[in-house]
């Protein structure tokens, strides 16, 4: 099965980020993200098929951006639990409280 071209678009509400999101794809992905994110209330993950720490970096950089009242993540993709508890965020992608 081929991979994904990763890209990002809008669906309602959510911000549909798809492919592998790495050191490779967040450059290109980011303006584009920037671009889409007014009035986005959360991220959907579903159809993220890897990422790696700067793929987390930019989940966790648009997360930040989202209303904190409706900010929701929809989706696990493989990868991110483990990056979550090895930089110590919690599952809206935000940095654990007491942690630097």
């Amino acid at each position: 099965m081929a991979a994904t071209e990763p890209s990002v678009e809008r669906a309602g509400t959510l911000l549909r980020l798809r492919g592998r999101l790495d050191r490779a794809s967040v450059a290109g992905l980011w303006p584009r993200a920037l671009a889409a994110l007014d009035g986005v209330q959360g991220l959907d993950l579903h159809a993220v098929e890897a990422l790696d720490s700067a793929g987390l970096a930019l989940l966790a950089e648009l997360a930040d951006r989202l209303p904190q009242a409706t900010r929701r993540i929809e989706g696990q993709p493989p990868g991110l639990a483990g990056l979550c508890a090895a930089y110590r965020m919690n599952a809206d992608l935000l940095r654990a409280q007491g942690t630097v």
